[in-house]
């Protein structure tokens, strides 16, 4: 599963947190997803500045897809089984640069235009 998409969560400041949405189990949405595609193809960030769209799950190209151009994709208010389940449908299919975005993602896209680095920096993520 080495090219494969890779996911970054948001998580810290207000993403991930019961004080902005109580209710969520933020935890079992990273549990499914770790599950899903691995727990090395997840990665956590304090705060990737989109605190208007939270929860923001970010799907990186797998690096082929990259390779040809793919950019990551970055989605808004991840909240619940369903868009969860949307967005790994969607990795499984392969993801950026390799499979159609599904209409149920559609509505949830971000787009990223502060020009903040690309999530897959090291140096942007917390474990």
């Amino acid at each position: 599963m080495t090219d494969s998409s890779k996911l970054t969560v948001c998580r810290g400041c207000c993403c991930g947190t019961d004080a902005k949405h109580p209710g969520v189990d933020h935890e079992g949405q990273l549990r499914t997803l770790r599950e899903a595609v691995g727990e090395e193809h997840v990665q956590v960030a304090d705060c990737l500045d989109s605190c208007d769209f939270s929860n923001v799950v970010v799907v990186r190209p797998a690096p082929s897809a990259r390779a040809e151009g793919a950019s990551p994709v970055w989605f808004g208010g991840v909240l619940g089984d369903d868009a969860t389940r949307h967005v790994l449908d969607w990795v499984a299919a392969g993801g950026p640069g390799r499979a159609a975005l599904p209409t149920e993602l559609a509505a949830k896209v971000i787009e990223r235009t502060t020009g903040q680095q690309d999530p897959d920096l090291d140096g942007e993520l917390a474990s």
